[in-house]
């Protein structure tokens, strides 16, 4: 089955999880709330930090300058001292939610086209139910969540936090299998 033929449940999944992963930021906000916490004496840190008007970007400190250099005694000596730190520098200012928000919707779309792309080469119109909820669902779960683990990993991002985005991602996993599943074809020239 092609593309053009899921184009329905490509859409309506990516909406369907939108929704979803709005309703649990902001109804149920409690769930993630735990996951940043503030830097202890946070406006001291701003104060001090500001003067280095440190560019929007991502950075680690200390940083060494090779694999070299992360053996030296004065780079393990920087990094017994700390903080040892891996951090995102945002642009100052409030930037609005609506670029965010529009890339987010982006990306569930395309992760519904690759689910459409692997249930589609694997099944034909008229496949059941649970077969086409089985190969769409696990193949945006795969693509939604394994992305935090590495995080878990070489940044020690907490283990709750990745835990906590692993279930979210597998309820939209679950939302796209069950869009696709509800919304498949019944005969090859995309009718219902």
């Amino acid at each position: 089955m092609g593309l053009t033929d899921l184009w329905l449940p490509i859409l309506l999944s990516g909406v369907f999880v939108f929704i979803a992963s709005s309703l649990i930021h902001m109804v149920f906000s409690g769930w993630h709330a735990g996951d940043y916490r503030p830097v202890p004496d946070q406006d001291r840190v701003q104060d001090a930090l500001r003067p280095f008007n440190i560019p929007q970007g991502d950075y680690m400190l200390p940083r060494a300058g090779g694999m070299a250099d992360m053996k030296t005694p004065e780079f393990q000596e920087k990094l017994k001292k700390g903080p040892v730190i891996v951090m995102t520098v945002f642009p100052n200012g409030d930037s609005g939610m609506g670029k965010p928000l529009a890339l987010w919707f982006l990306f569930t779309v395309v992760v519904s086209i690759f689910a459409a792309y692997v249930a589609g080469r694997a099944l034909g119109a008229g496949a059941e139910y649970l077969e086409v909820f089985r190969f769409a669902g696990t193949t945006a779960f795969v693509e939604y969540s394994l992305a935090s683990w590495p995080m878990w990993i070489w940044y020690r991002r907490k283990l709750s936090t990745t835990i906590k985005d692993t279930i979210d991602r597998l309820i939209y996993g679950l939302i796209t299998g069950g869009t696709f599943g509800w919304l498949w074809p019944q005969m090859m020239n995309g009718g219902m």
